[in-house]
C-alpha cells in the first residue's frame, strides 16, 4: 500500500456507545474504509477489525483517562483489553469494504454524561502511513536526542532518548525553562578554551534565526564523567517565516571525540617535542605538551648521567630493593605555582617499593586510580571500549586510594626508555578533574613518553658529542698566547649556541725569527668532532710550516695541498659509510716590528681590519685567494707598512654574519665598535663580542686583536760584509762592539763564535751581497744573509774532517737557529736568550 499524502488521507471519527456498538460514523470513515453509515451503525465496533489478534503490543498508549468519583469502570477500561475500543493510540488492522486490510492508528477519547457516568467513546482513525503519525513514531523512537523549545527556551517536546540523556521525563520538563532544567549546560566545561555555553548558543539561534552545528562537551549534573555530543540546532518557522520555536538534536560521540583529542595531542607532540637538542629543554616540552588537554600535572625525572651527557644505567642494573635518586628535570601543571623553576634540577628520591621504581625496573607502565570505576562500568569520558577491563594491559589499573591524599584522582607512570637505555620516568597526574584514566589514555601516555625518550636520548648524545668536540677544540686552541714584543695581542673564542654543533674556528699567534710574529685565524667547513679534528690538523700544519719561515703565499699553497690530501684520506671505503665535509678558510699574516711591514695571504677568509693610530681605517688592498681544498689556484701575498700603534682585527665569519644580517653589515658594525684608543685589548675584546656577536648564533666566533709595536732603531745593527775571508775578523769585532754598546757583555763569547761561523759559511758557500744584522729583542738575534738559495744543514763530521762542525756549534750554543728564504736569497739566524732586565733595557 502506498503512503498517502497527509493532506489527502481522511481521518475517520467513530462514536461508540456504552455497549461497544457504533452509534456515529463520519464521512471520513466512508472515505477511509468504504463503509457507509448504514453499513456500520448499530453493529459491534469489533466487526471492523480484520484480525482480532492483529494488534501492536509495543505501540505506545497513554494512561486511561481518570474516571469521575463514584463511576463504575466499563469494559473498555479493563487494563487487559486492547481492542478497537481500547484507550489509544493503538495500531489496528481494519477491514475495508473491498476486502482489503488497512493498518490504522486508533485513538480513543471517553464520553462522560452529566452524572459523571461513561456514555461511550469517540475514536479517531488515521492511516498508519499518514505523515504525522509515522513521523511522530520515528521521532519518538529516534536514538538521537531530539527537543523542541519556544523562543524563551521553554520545553515543548522531547523524545525518549533526550529524556534519558537529561534524566527527566517529558512531563517533568514541559513548560520549564532550559536553564532551570539543565544548569550544567549554562557553563563551559573547559573555560580555558573560551567556549560559549550551550544554552547561550541555543538562545542565539532563537534570536538570530541562524542554525548552528557544534560539538558540546559537558558533564551531566552529579556525574564524574564528561561527554562529547555532536549537536545541531535550528529555528522552527511558521508560514510567515517567524521563529516560533527552536529545535535541536544530538548524539553521543564521546569515543570518537576523545580519540580525536588524543590524536591532536600526539600531533602537538610531533611538532612540540624534540625541537631542541637540549636535555632539560626537551623534558620541559614533554611536560608542557599534554597540559591541560590530557592531564593536569606532569613531572619528568631523569638520571644525572642523562643530564650530563653520559651513558645512562642499563635497566638490568636497576636494584628493585633499593631506592633511586633522580633529578627533577621538568614539572608543569595547570597552576603556575607548580611550574619547575629554572636553575639546577632538584633531587627526587623514589622509594624501593614505589610505583616509579617498579616501572623503571620492569619497563612497564602503571595506571593508578584513586577509586574504582563508577556504576555501570563508566570510566573517563563515559562508557566505551577503553572502559572494558579486557582492554587494559595486565596489572592495570591499580586502585590506590592513597593518591587521593595528594589531591590526585589518577596517575600514569611511564618509564623513559630509548635504544635500550633507561633515561628516567615521567608521571601524568590528574587533580583538577574527576575523570579516571582509560586504557586509551595509557596508550597516549606511552606514545608521548616514547617520542620524548628518543628526543631526550638524541639531546643526550648530542650533548656528549658537543662536550667532546669542545674539549678537543679547546685543547687544540692556544691555552695562552706566547710572549713576544712585536705586537700586543688579545683573543676570544666562543663556540656556537647550545642548539648548534661546535664548529672549526681557530686562531694562533706564532713567534717567528727576526723578532717577527705570525697572526693566524681560520675556519674549517662543517661542525662537530670532524671539524674540531680537522682544525687541529690545520693548526699543527700552519705551525710546522711557519717554523720553516715560509712566506704567506707559499704557506697557503702547502696548506691547500694538505687539505686536498686530507679529503682523499677521508674517502669512505663503503657506499654506506659517510664522511665529513672538507675545506677551510685561513688568513695568515706576518708582522715585522723592524720594518713595520705586514705581509698577508688569504685563502677565502675575510681580510683583517686595520685602524691607524689616528683612527683612520687603513684599507687592505688584497684579493683573497680560493678556500683551502680547491687546488690548482695561486695565492697572492700583500705587503703594507703600518705605523706603530696600529690596531689589527682578525676574525671569523661567525662574528659578523648571521641569518638576520650579511657579512658587510656585520663588518661595518665591527668597525664601529673597534676603539683604537682602548687601553686594554682584553676589555675591547669583551666589548666587541658583546656588541657584535649575533643573539642566536649558529656558528663559532673567533676574534684576535693586535696592536703593532715598532722596534727601537737603536736595537738593530746592520753591517755589509764583503765576500772576503779577511772580513770575518772585522765582522767579529763589529759584533763584539755592538753587544758591548748594548751592555750585553755576557753574550760576547757566544756571539763572537756564531758570527764567525755564519759569516764564514756565507762567504764560502753563499753569494754576495752578504749582510750581518744584530737585533736586540727578548733575545739577541744574529742574522747573516746572502743571495744564494741553498740551505745549510747539520751533519756529523768524522774524526779527521777539517770542517762540518760550525752549524753544530751554533745549534749547541744558541737557543735556536734556522733558515729563512726570501725573494732575494736566504737568511741564516740564531738567537740567544737574554735576562729579563737586559731585554727590557
Amino acid at each position: 500500500m502506498e503512503m498517502a499524502d497527509d493532506r489527502d488521507a481522511p481521518t475517520a471519527a467513530v462514536v461508540v456507545d456504552a455497549d461497544d456498538r457504533v452509534s456515529g460514523w463520519s464521512e471520513g470513515g466512508r472515505l477511509l474504509l468504504g463503509w457507509s453509515p448504514e453499513d456500520v451503525l448499530g453493529r459491534p465496533v469489533t466487526d471492523l477489525r480484520a484480525d482480532p489478534a492483529a494488534l501492536d503490543p509495543d505501540f505506545p498508549a497513554p494512561s486511561p483517562a481518570p474516571r469521575p468519583p463514584g463511576s463504575e469502570p466499563s469494559a473498555s477500561d479493563s487494563p487487559g483489553r486492547r481492542g478497537i475500543g481500547a484507550d489509544g493510540p493503538v495500531l489496528v488492522a481494519l477491514r475495508h469494504r473491498d476486502g482489503s486490510t488497512l493498518d490504522a492508528v486508533v485513538t480513543t477519547h471517553p464520553l462522560v454524561g452529566p452524572d459523571g457516568r461513561s456514555q461511550g467513546r469517540v475514536m479517531t482513525v488515521q492511516p498508519w502511513d499518514r505523515r504525522p503519525v509515522i513521523a511522530d513514531r520515528a521521532f519518538e523512537q529516534c536514538p538521537f536526542a531530539l527537543g523542541v523549545y519556544d523562543p524563551e527556551l521553554r520545553f515543548q517536546w522531547i523524545n525518549a532518548s533526550a529524556g534519558r540523556v537529561i534524566a527527566h521525563s517529558e512531563e517533568q520538563v514541559i513548560g520549564r525553562k532550559y536553564r532551570d532544567v539543565l544548569p550544567e549546560f549554562d557553563r563551559s566545561l573547559f573555560p580555558e578554551r573560551d567556549d560559549k555555553p550551550y544554552t547561550d548558543q541555543l538562545a542565539e539561534v532563537a534570536r538570530t534565526g541562524e542554525p548552528a552545528r557544534l560539538i558540546t562537551v559537558f558533564r551531566p549534573l552529579g556525574s564524574n564523567y564528561a561527554n562529547a555530543w555532536a549537536t545541531s540546532m535550528w529555528p522552527v518557522r511558521d508560514a510567515e517565516g517567524n521563529v516560533r520555536a527552536v529545535a535541536n538534536w544530538g548524539f553521543d560521540m564521546s569515543a570518537e571525540y576523545w580519540a580525536r583529542q588524543r590524536l591532536l595531542i600526539l600531533n602537538k607532540a610531533s611538532s612540540g617535542i624534540g625541537r631542541t637538542l637540549d636535555v632539560v629543554g626537551t623534558a620541559e616540552e614533554l611536560a608542557k605538551t599534554p597540559v591541560p588537554g590530557f592531564t593536569d600535572l606532569v613531572t619528568v625525572d631523569l638520571f644525572d648521567e642523562v643530564l650530563h651527557g653520559d651513558e645512562p644505567p642499563s635497566p638490568s642494573t636497576i636494584d628493585r630493593s633499593a631506592s633511586l635518586t633522580l633529578s627533577r628535570a621538568a614539572q608543569y601543571s595547570t597552576t603556575e605555582d607548580t611550574h619547575q623553576s629554572t636553575g639546577p634540577a632538584a633531587q627526587v628520591t623514589h622509594a624501593a617499593d614505589s610505583v616509579a621504581t617498579s616501572c623503571m625496573a620492569t619497563g612497564r607502565s602503571t595506571v593508578e586510580l584513586a577509586a574504582a570505576p563508577g556504576a555501570g562500568g563508566e570510566w573517563a569520558f563515559g562508557p566505551g571500549l577503553a572502559a572494558d577491563p579486557a582492554h587494559w594491559p595486565p596489572g592495570n589499573p591499580v586502585i590506590d586510594k592513597s593518591i587521593a591524599a595528594d589531591g590526585l584522582t589518577g596517575r600514569i607512570t611511564v618509564p623513559l626508555r630509548a635504544r635500550g637505555a633507561l633515561l628516567g620516568v615521567v608521571a601524568f597526574s590528574r587533580n583538577n578533574r574527576p575523570e579516571a584514566f582509560t586504557a586509551d589514555d595509557l596508550i597516549l601516555a606511552e606514545e608521548l613518553a616514547a617520542k620524548a625518550a628518543v628526543a631526550i636520548d638524541n639531546a643526550r648524545r648530542y650533548s656528549r658529542e658537543r662536550t667532546t668536540a669542545l674539549t678537543l677544540q679547546r685543547t687544540l686552541l692556544p691555552q695562552r698566547l706566547p710572549n713576544q714584543d712585536a705586537v700586543e695581542v688579545a683573543s676570544r673564542y666562543l663556540p656556537a649556541g647550545t642548539q648548534a654543533e661546535v664548529g672549526g674556528d681557530w686562531f694562533d699567534v706564532i713567534p717567528l725569527s727576526g723578532a717577527r710574529v705570525a697572526l693566524v685565524v681560520g675556519d674549517v667547513v662543517g661542525h662537530g668532532l670532524h671539524a674540531s679534528a680537522s682544525m687541529g690538523r690545520l693548526r699543527t700544519a700552519v705551525r710546522t710550516l711557519a717554523d720553516v719561515d715560509l712566506p704567506p703565499d707559499e704557506l697557503m699553497t702547502h696548506l691547500d695541498d694538505l687539505v686536498l690530501h686530507l679529503a682523499s684520506d677521508l674517502q669512505p671505503s663503503s657506499h654506506f659509510q659517510t664522511t665529513g665535509e672538507t675545506g677551510a678558510t685561513c688568513l695568515y699574516t706576518v708582522y715585522d716590528p723592524v720594518s713595520r711591514r705586514l705581509t698577508l695571504a688569504s685563502a677565502g677568509h675575510p681580510l683583517p681590519l686595520v685602524i691607524a693610530p689616528d683612527g683612520t681605517r687603513t684599507p687592505v688592498a688584497a684579493q683573497p685567494g680560493p678556500p683551502l681544498g680547491i687546488g690548482g689556484l695561486p695565492f697572492e701575498a700583500t705587503e703594507l707598512e703600518l705605523p706603530a700603534g696600529s690596531l689589527l682585527a682578525l676574525y671569523t665569519d661567525g662574528l659578523v654574519e648571521s641569518r638576520k644580517r650579511d657579512v658587510d653589515q656585520g663588518i661595518a658594525e665591527l668597525l664601529g665598535v673597534l676603539d683604537h684608543t682602548a687601553p686594554s685589548l682584553d676589555a675591547l675584546c669583551d666589548k666587541v663580542m658583546k656588541a657584535v656577536l649575533p643573539e642566536h648564533r649558529t656558528d663559532d666566533a673567533a676574534l684576535l686583536l693586535a696592536r703593532t709595536r715598532a722596534l727601537d732603531p737603536q736595537h738593530v745593527a746592520d753591517w755589509d760584509v764583503e765576500p772576503d775571508f779577511t772580513e770575518v775578523s772585522r765582522a767579529r769585532q763589529f759584533a763584539l762592539d755592538q753587544v758591548a754598546a748594548w751592555g750585553l757583555e755576557e753574550t760576547a763569547f757566544v756571539t763572537e763564535l756564531v758570527v764567525s761561523e755564519l759569516v764564514t759559511n756565507a762567504i764560502r758557500y753563499g753569494e754576495p751581497p752578504i749582510g750581518l744584522r744584530l737585533i736586540r729583542d727578548t733575545a739577541l738575534i744574529c742574522e747573516v744573509s746572502d743571495s744564494s738559495n741553498t740551505a745549510p744543514h747539520l751533519r756529523r763530521a768524522r774524526a779527521f774532517d777539517e770542517g762540518g762542525r760550525g752549524l753544530l756549534l751554533v745549534a749547541q750554543l744558541t737557543q735556536g737557529w734556522g733558515t729563512r728564504h726570501t725573494s732575494h736569497g736566504k737568511t741564516i739566524w740564531c738567537a740567544q736568550p737574554l735576562a729579563t732586565d737586559a731585554a727590557s733595557a
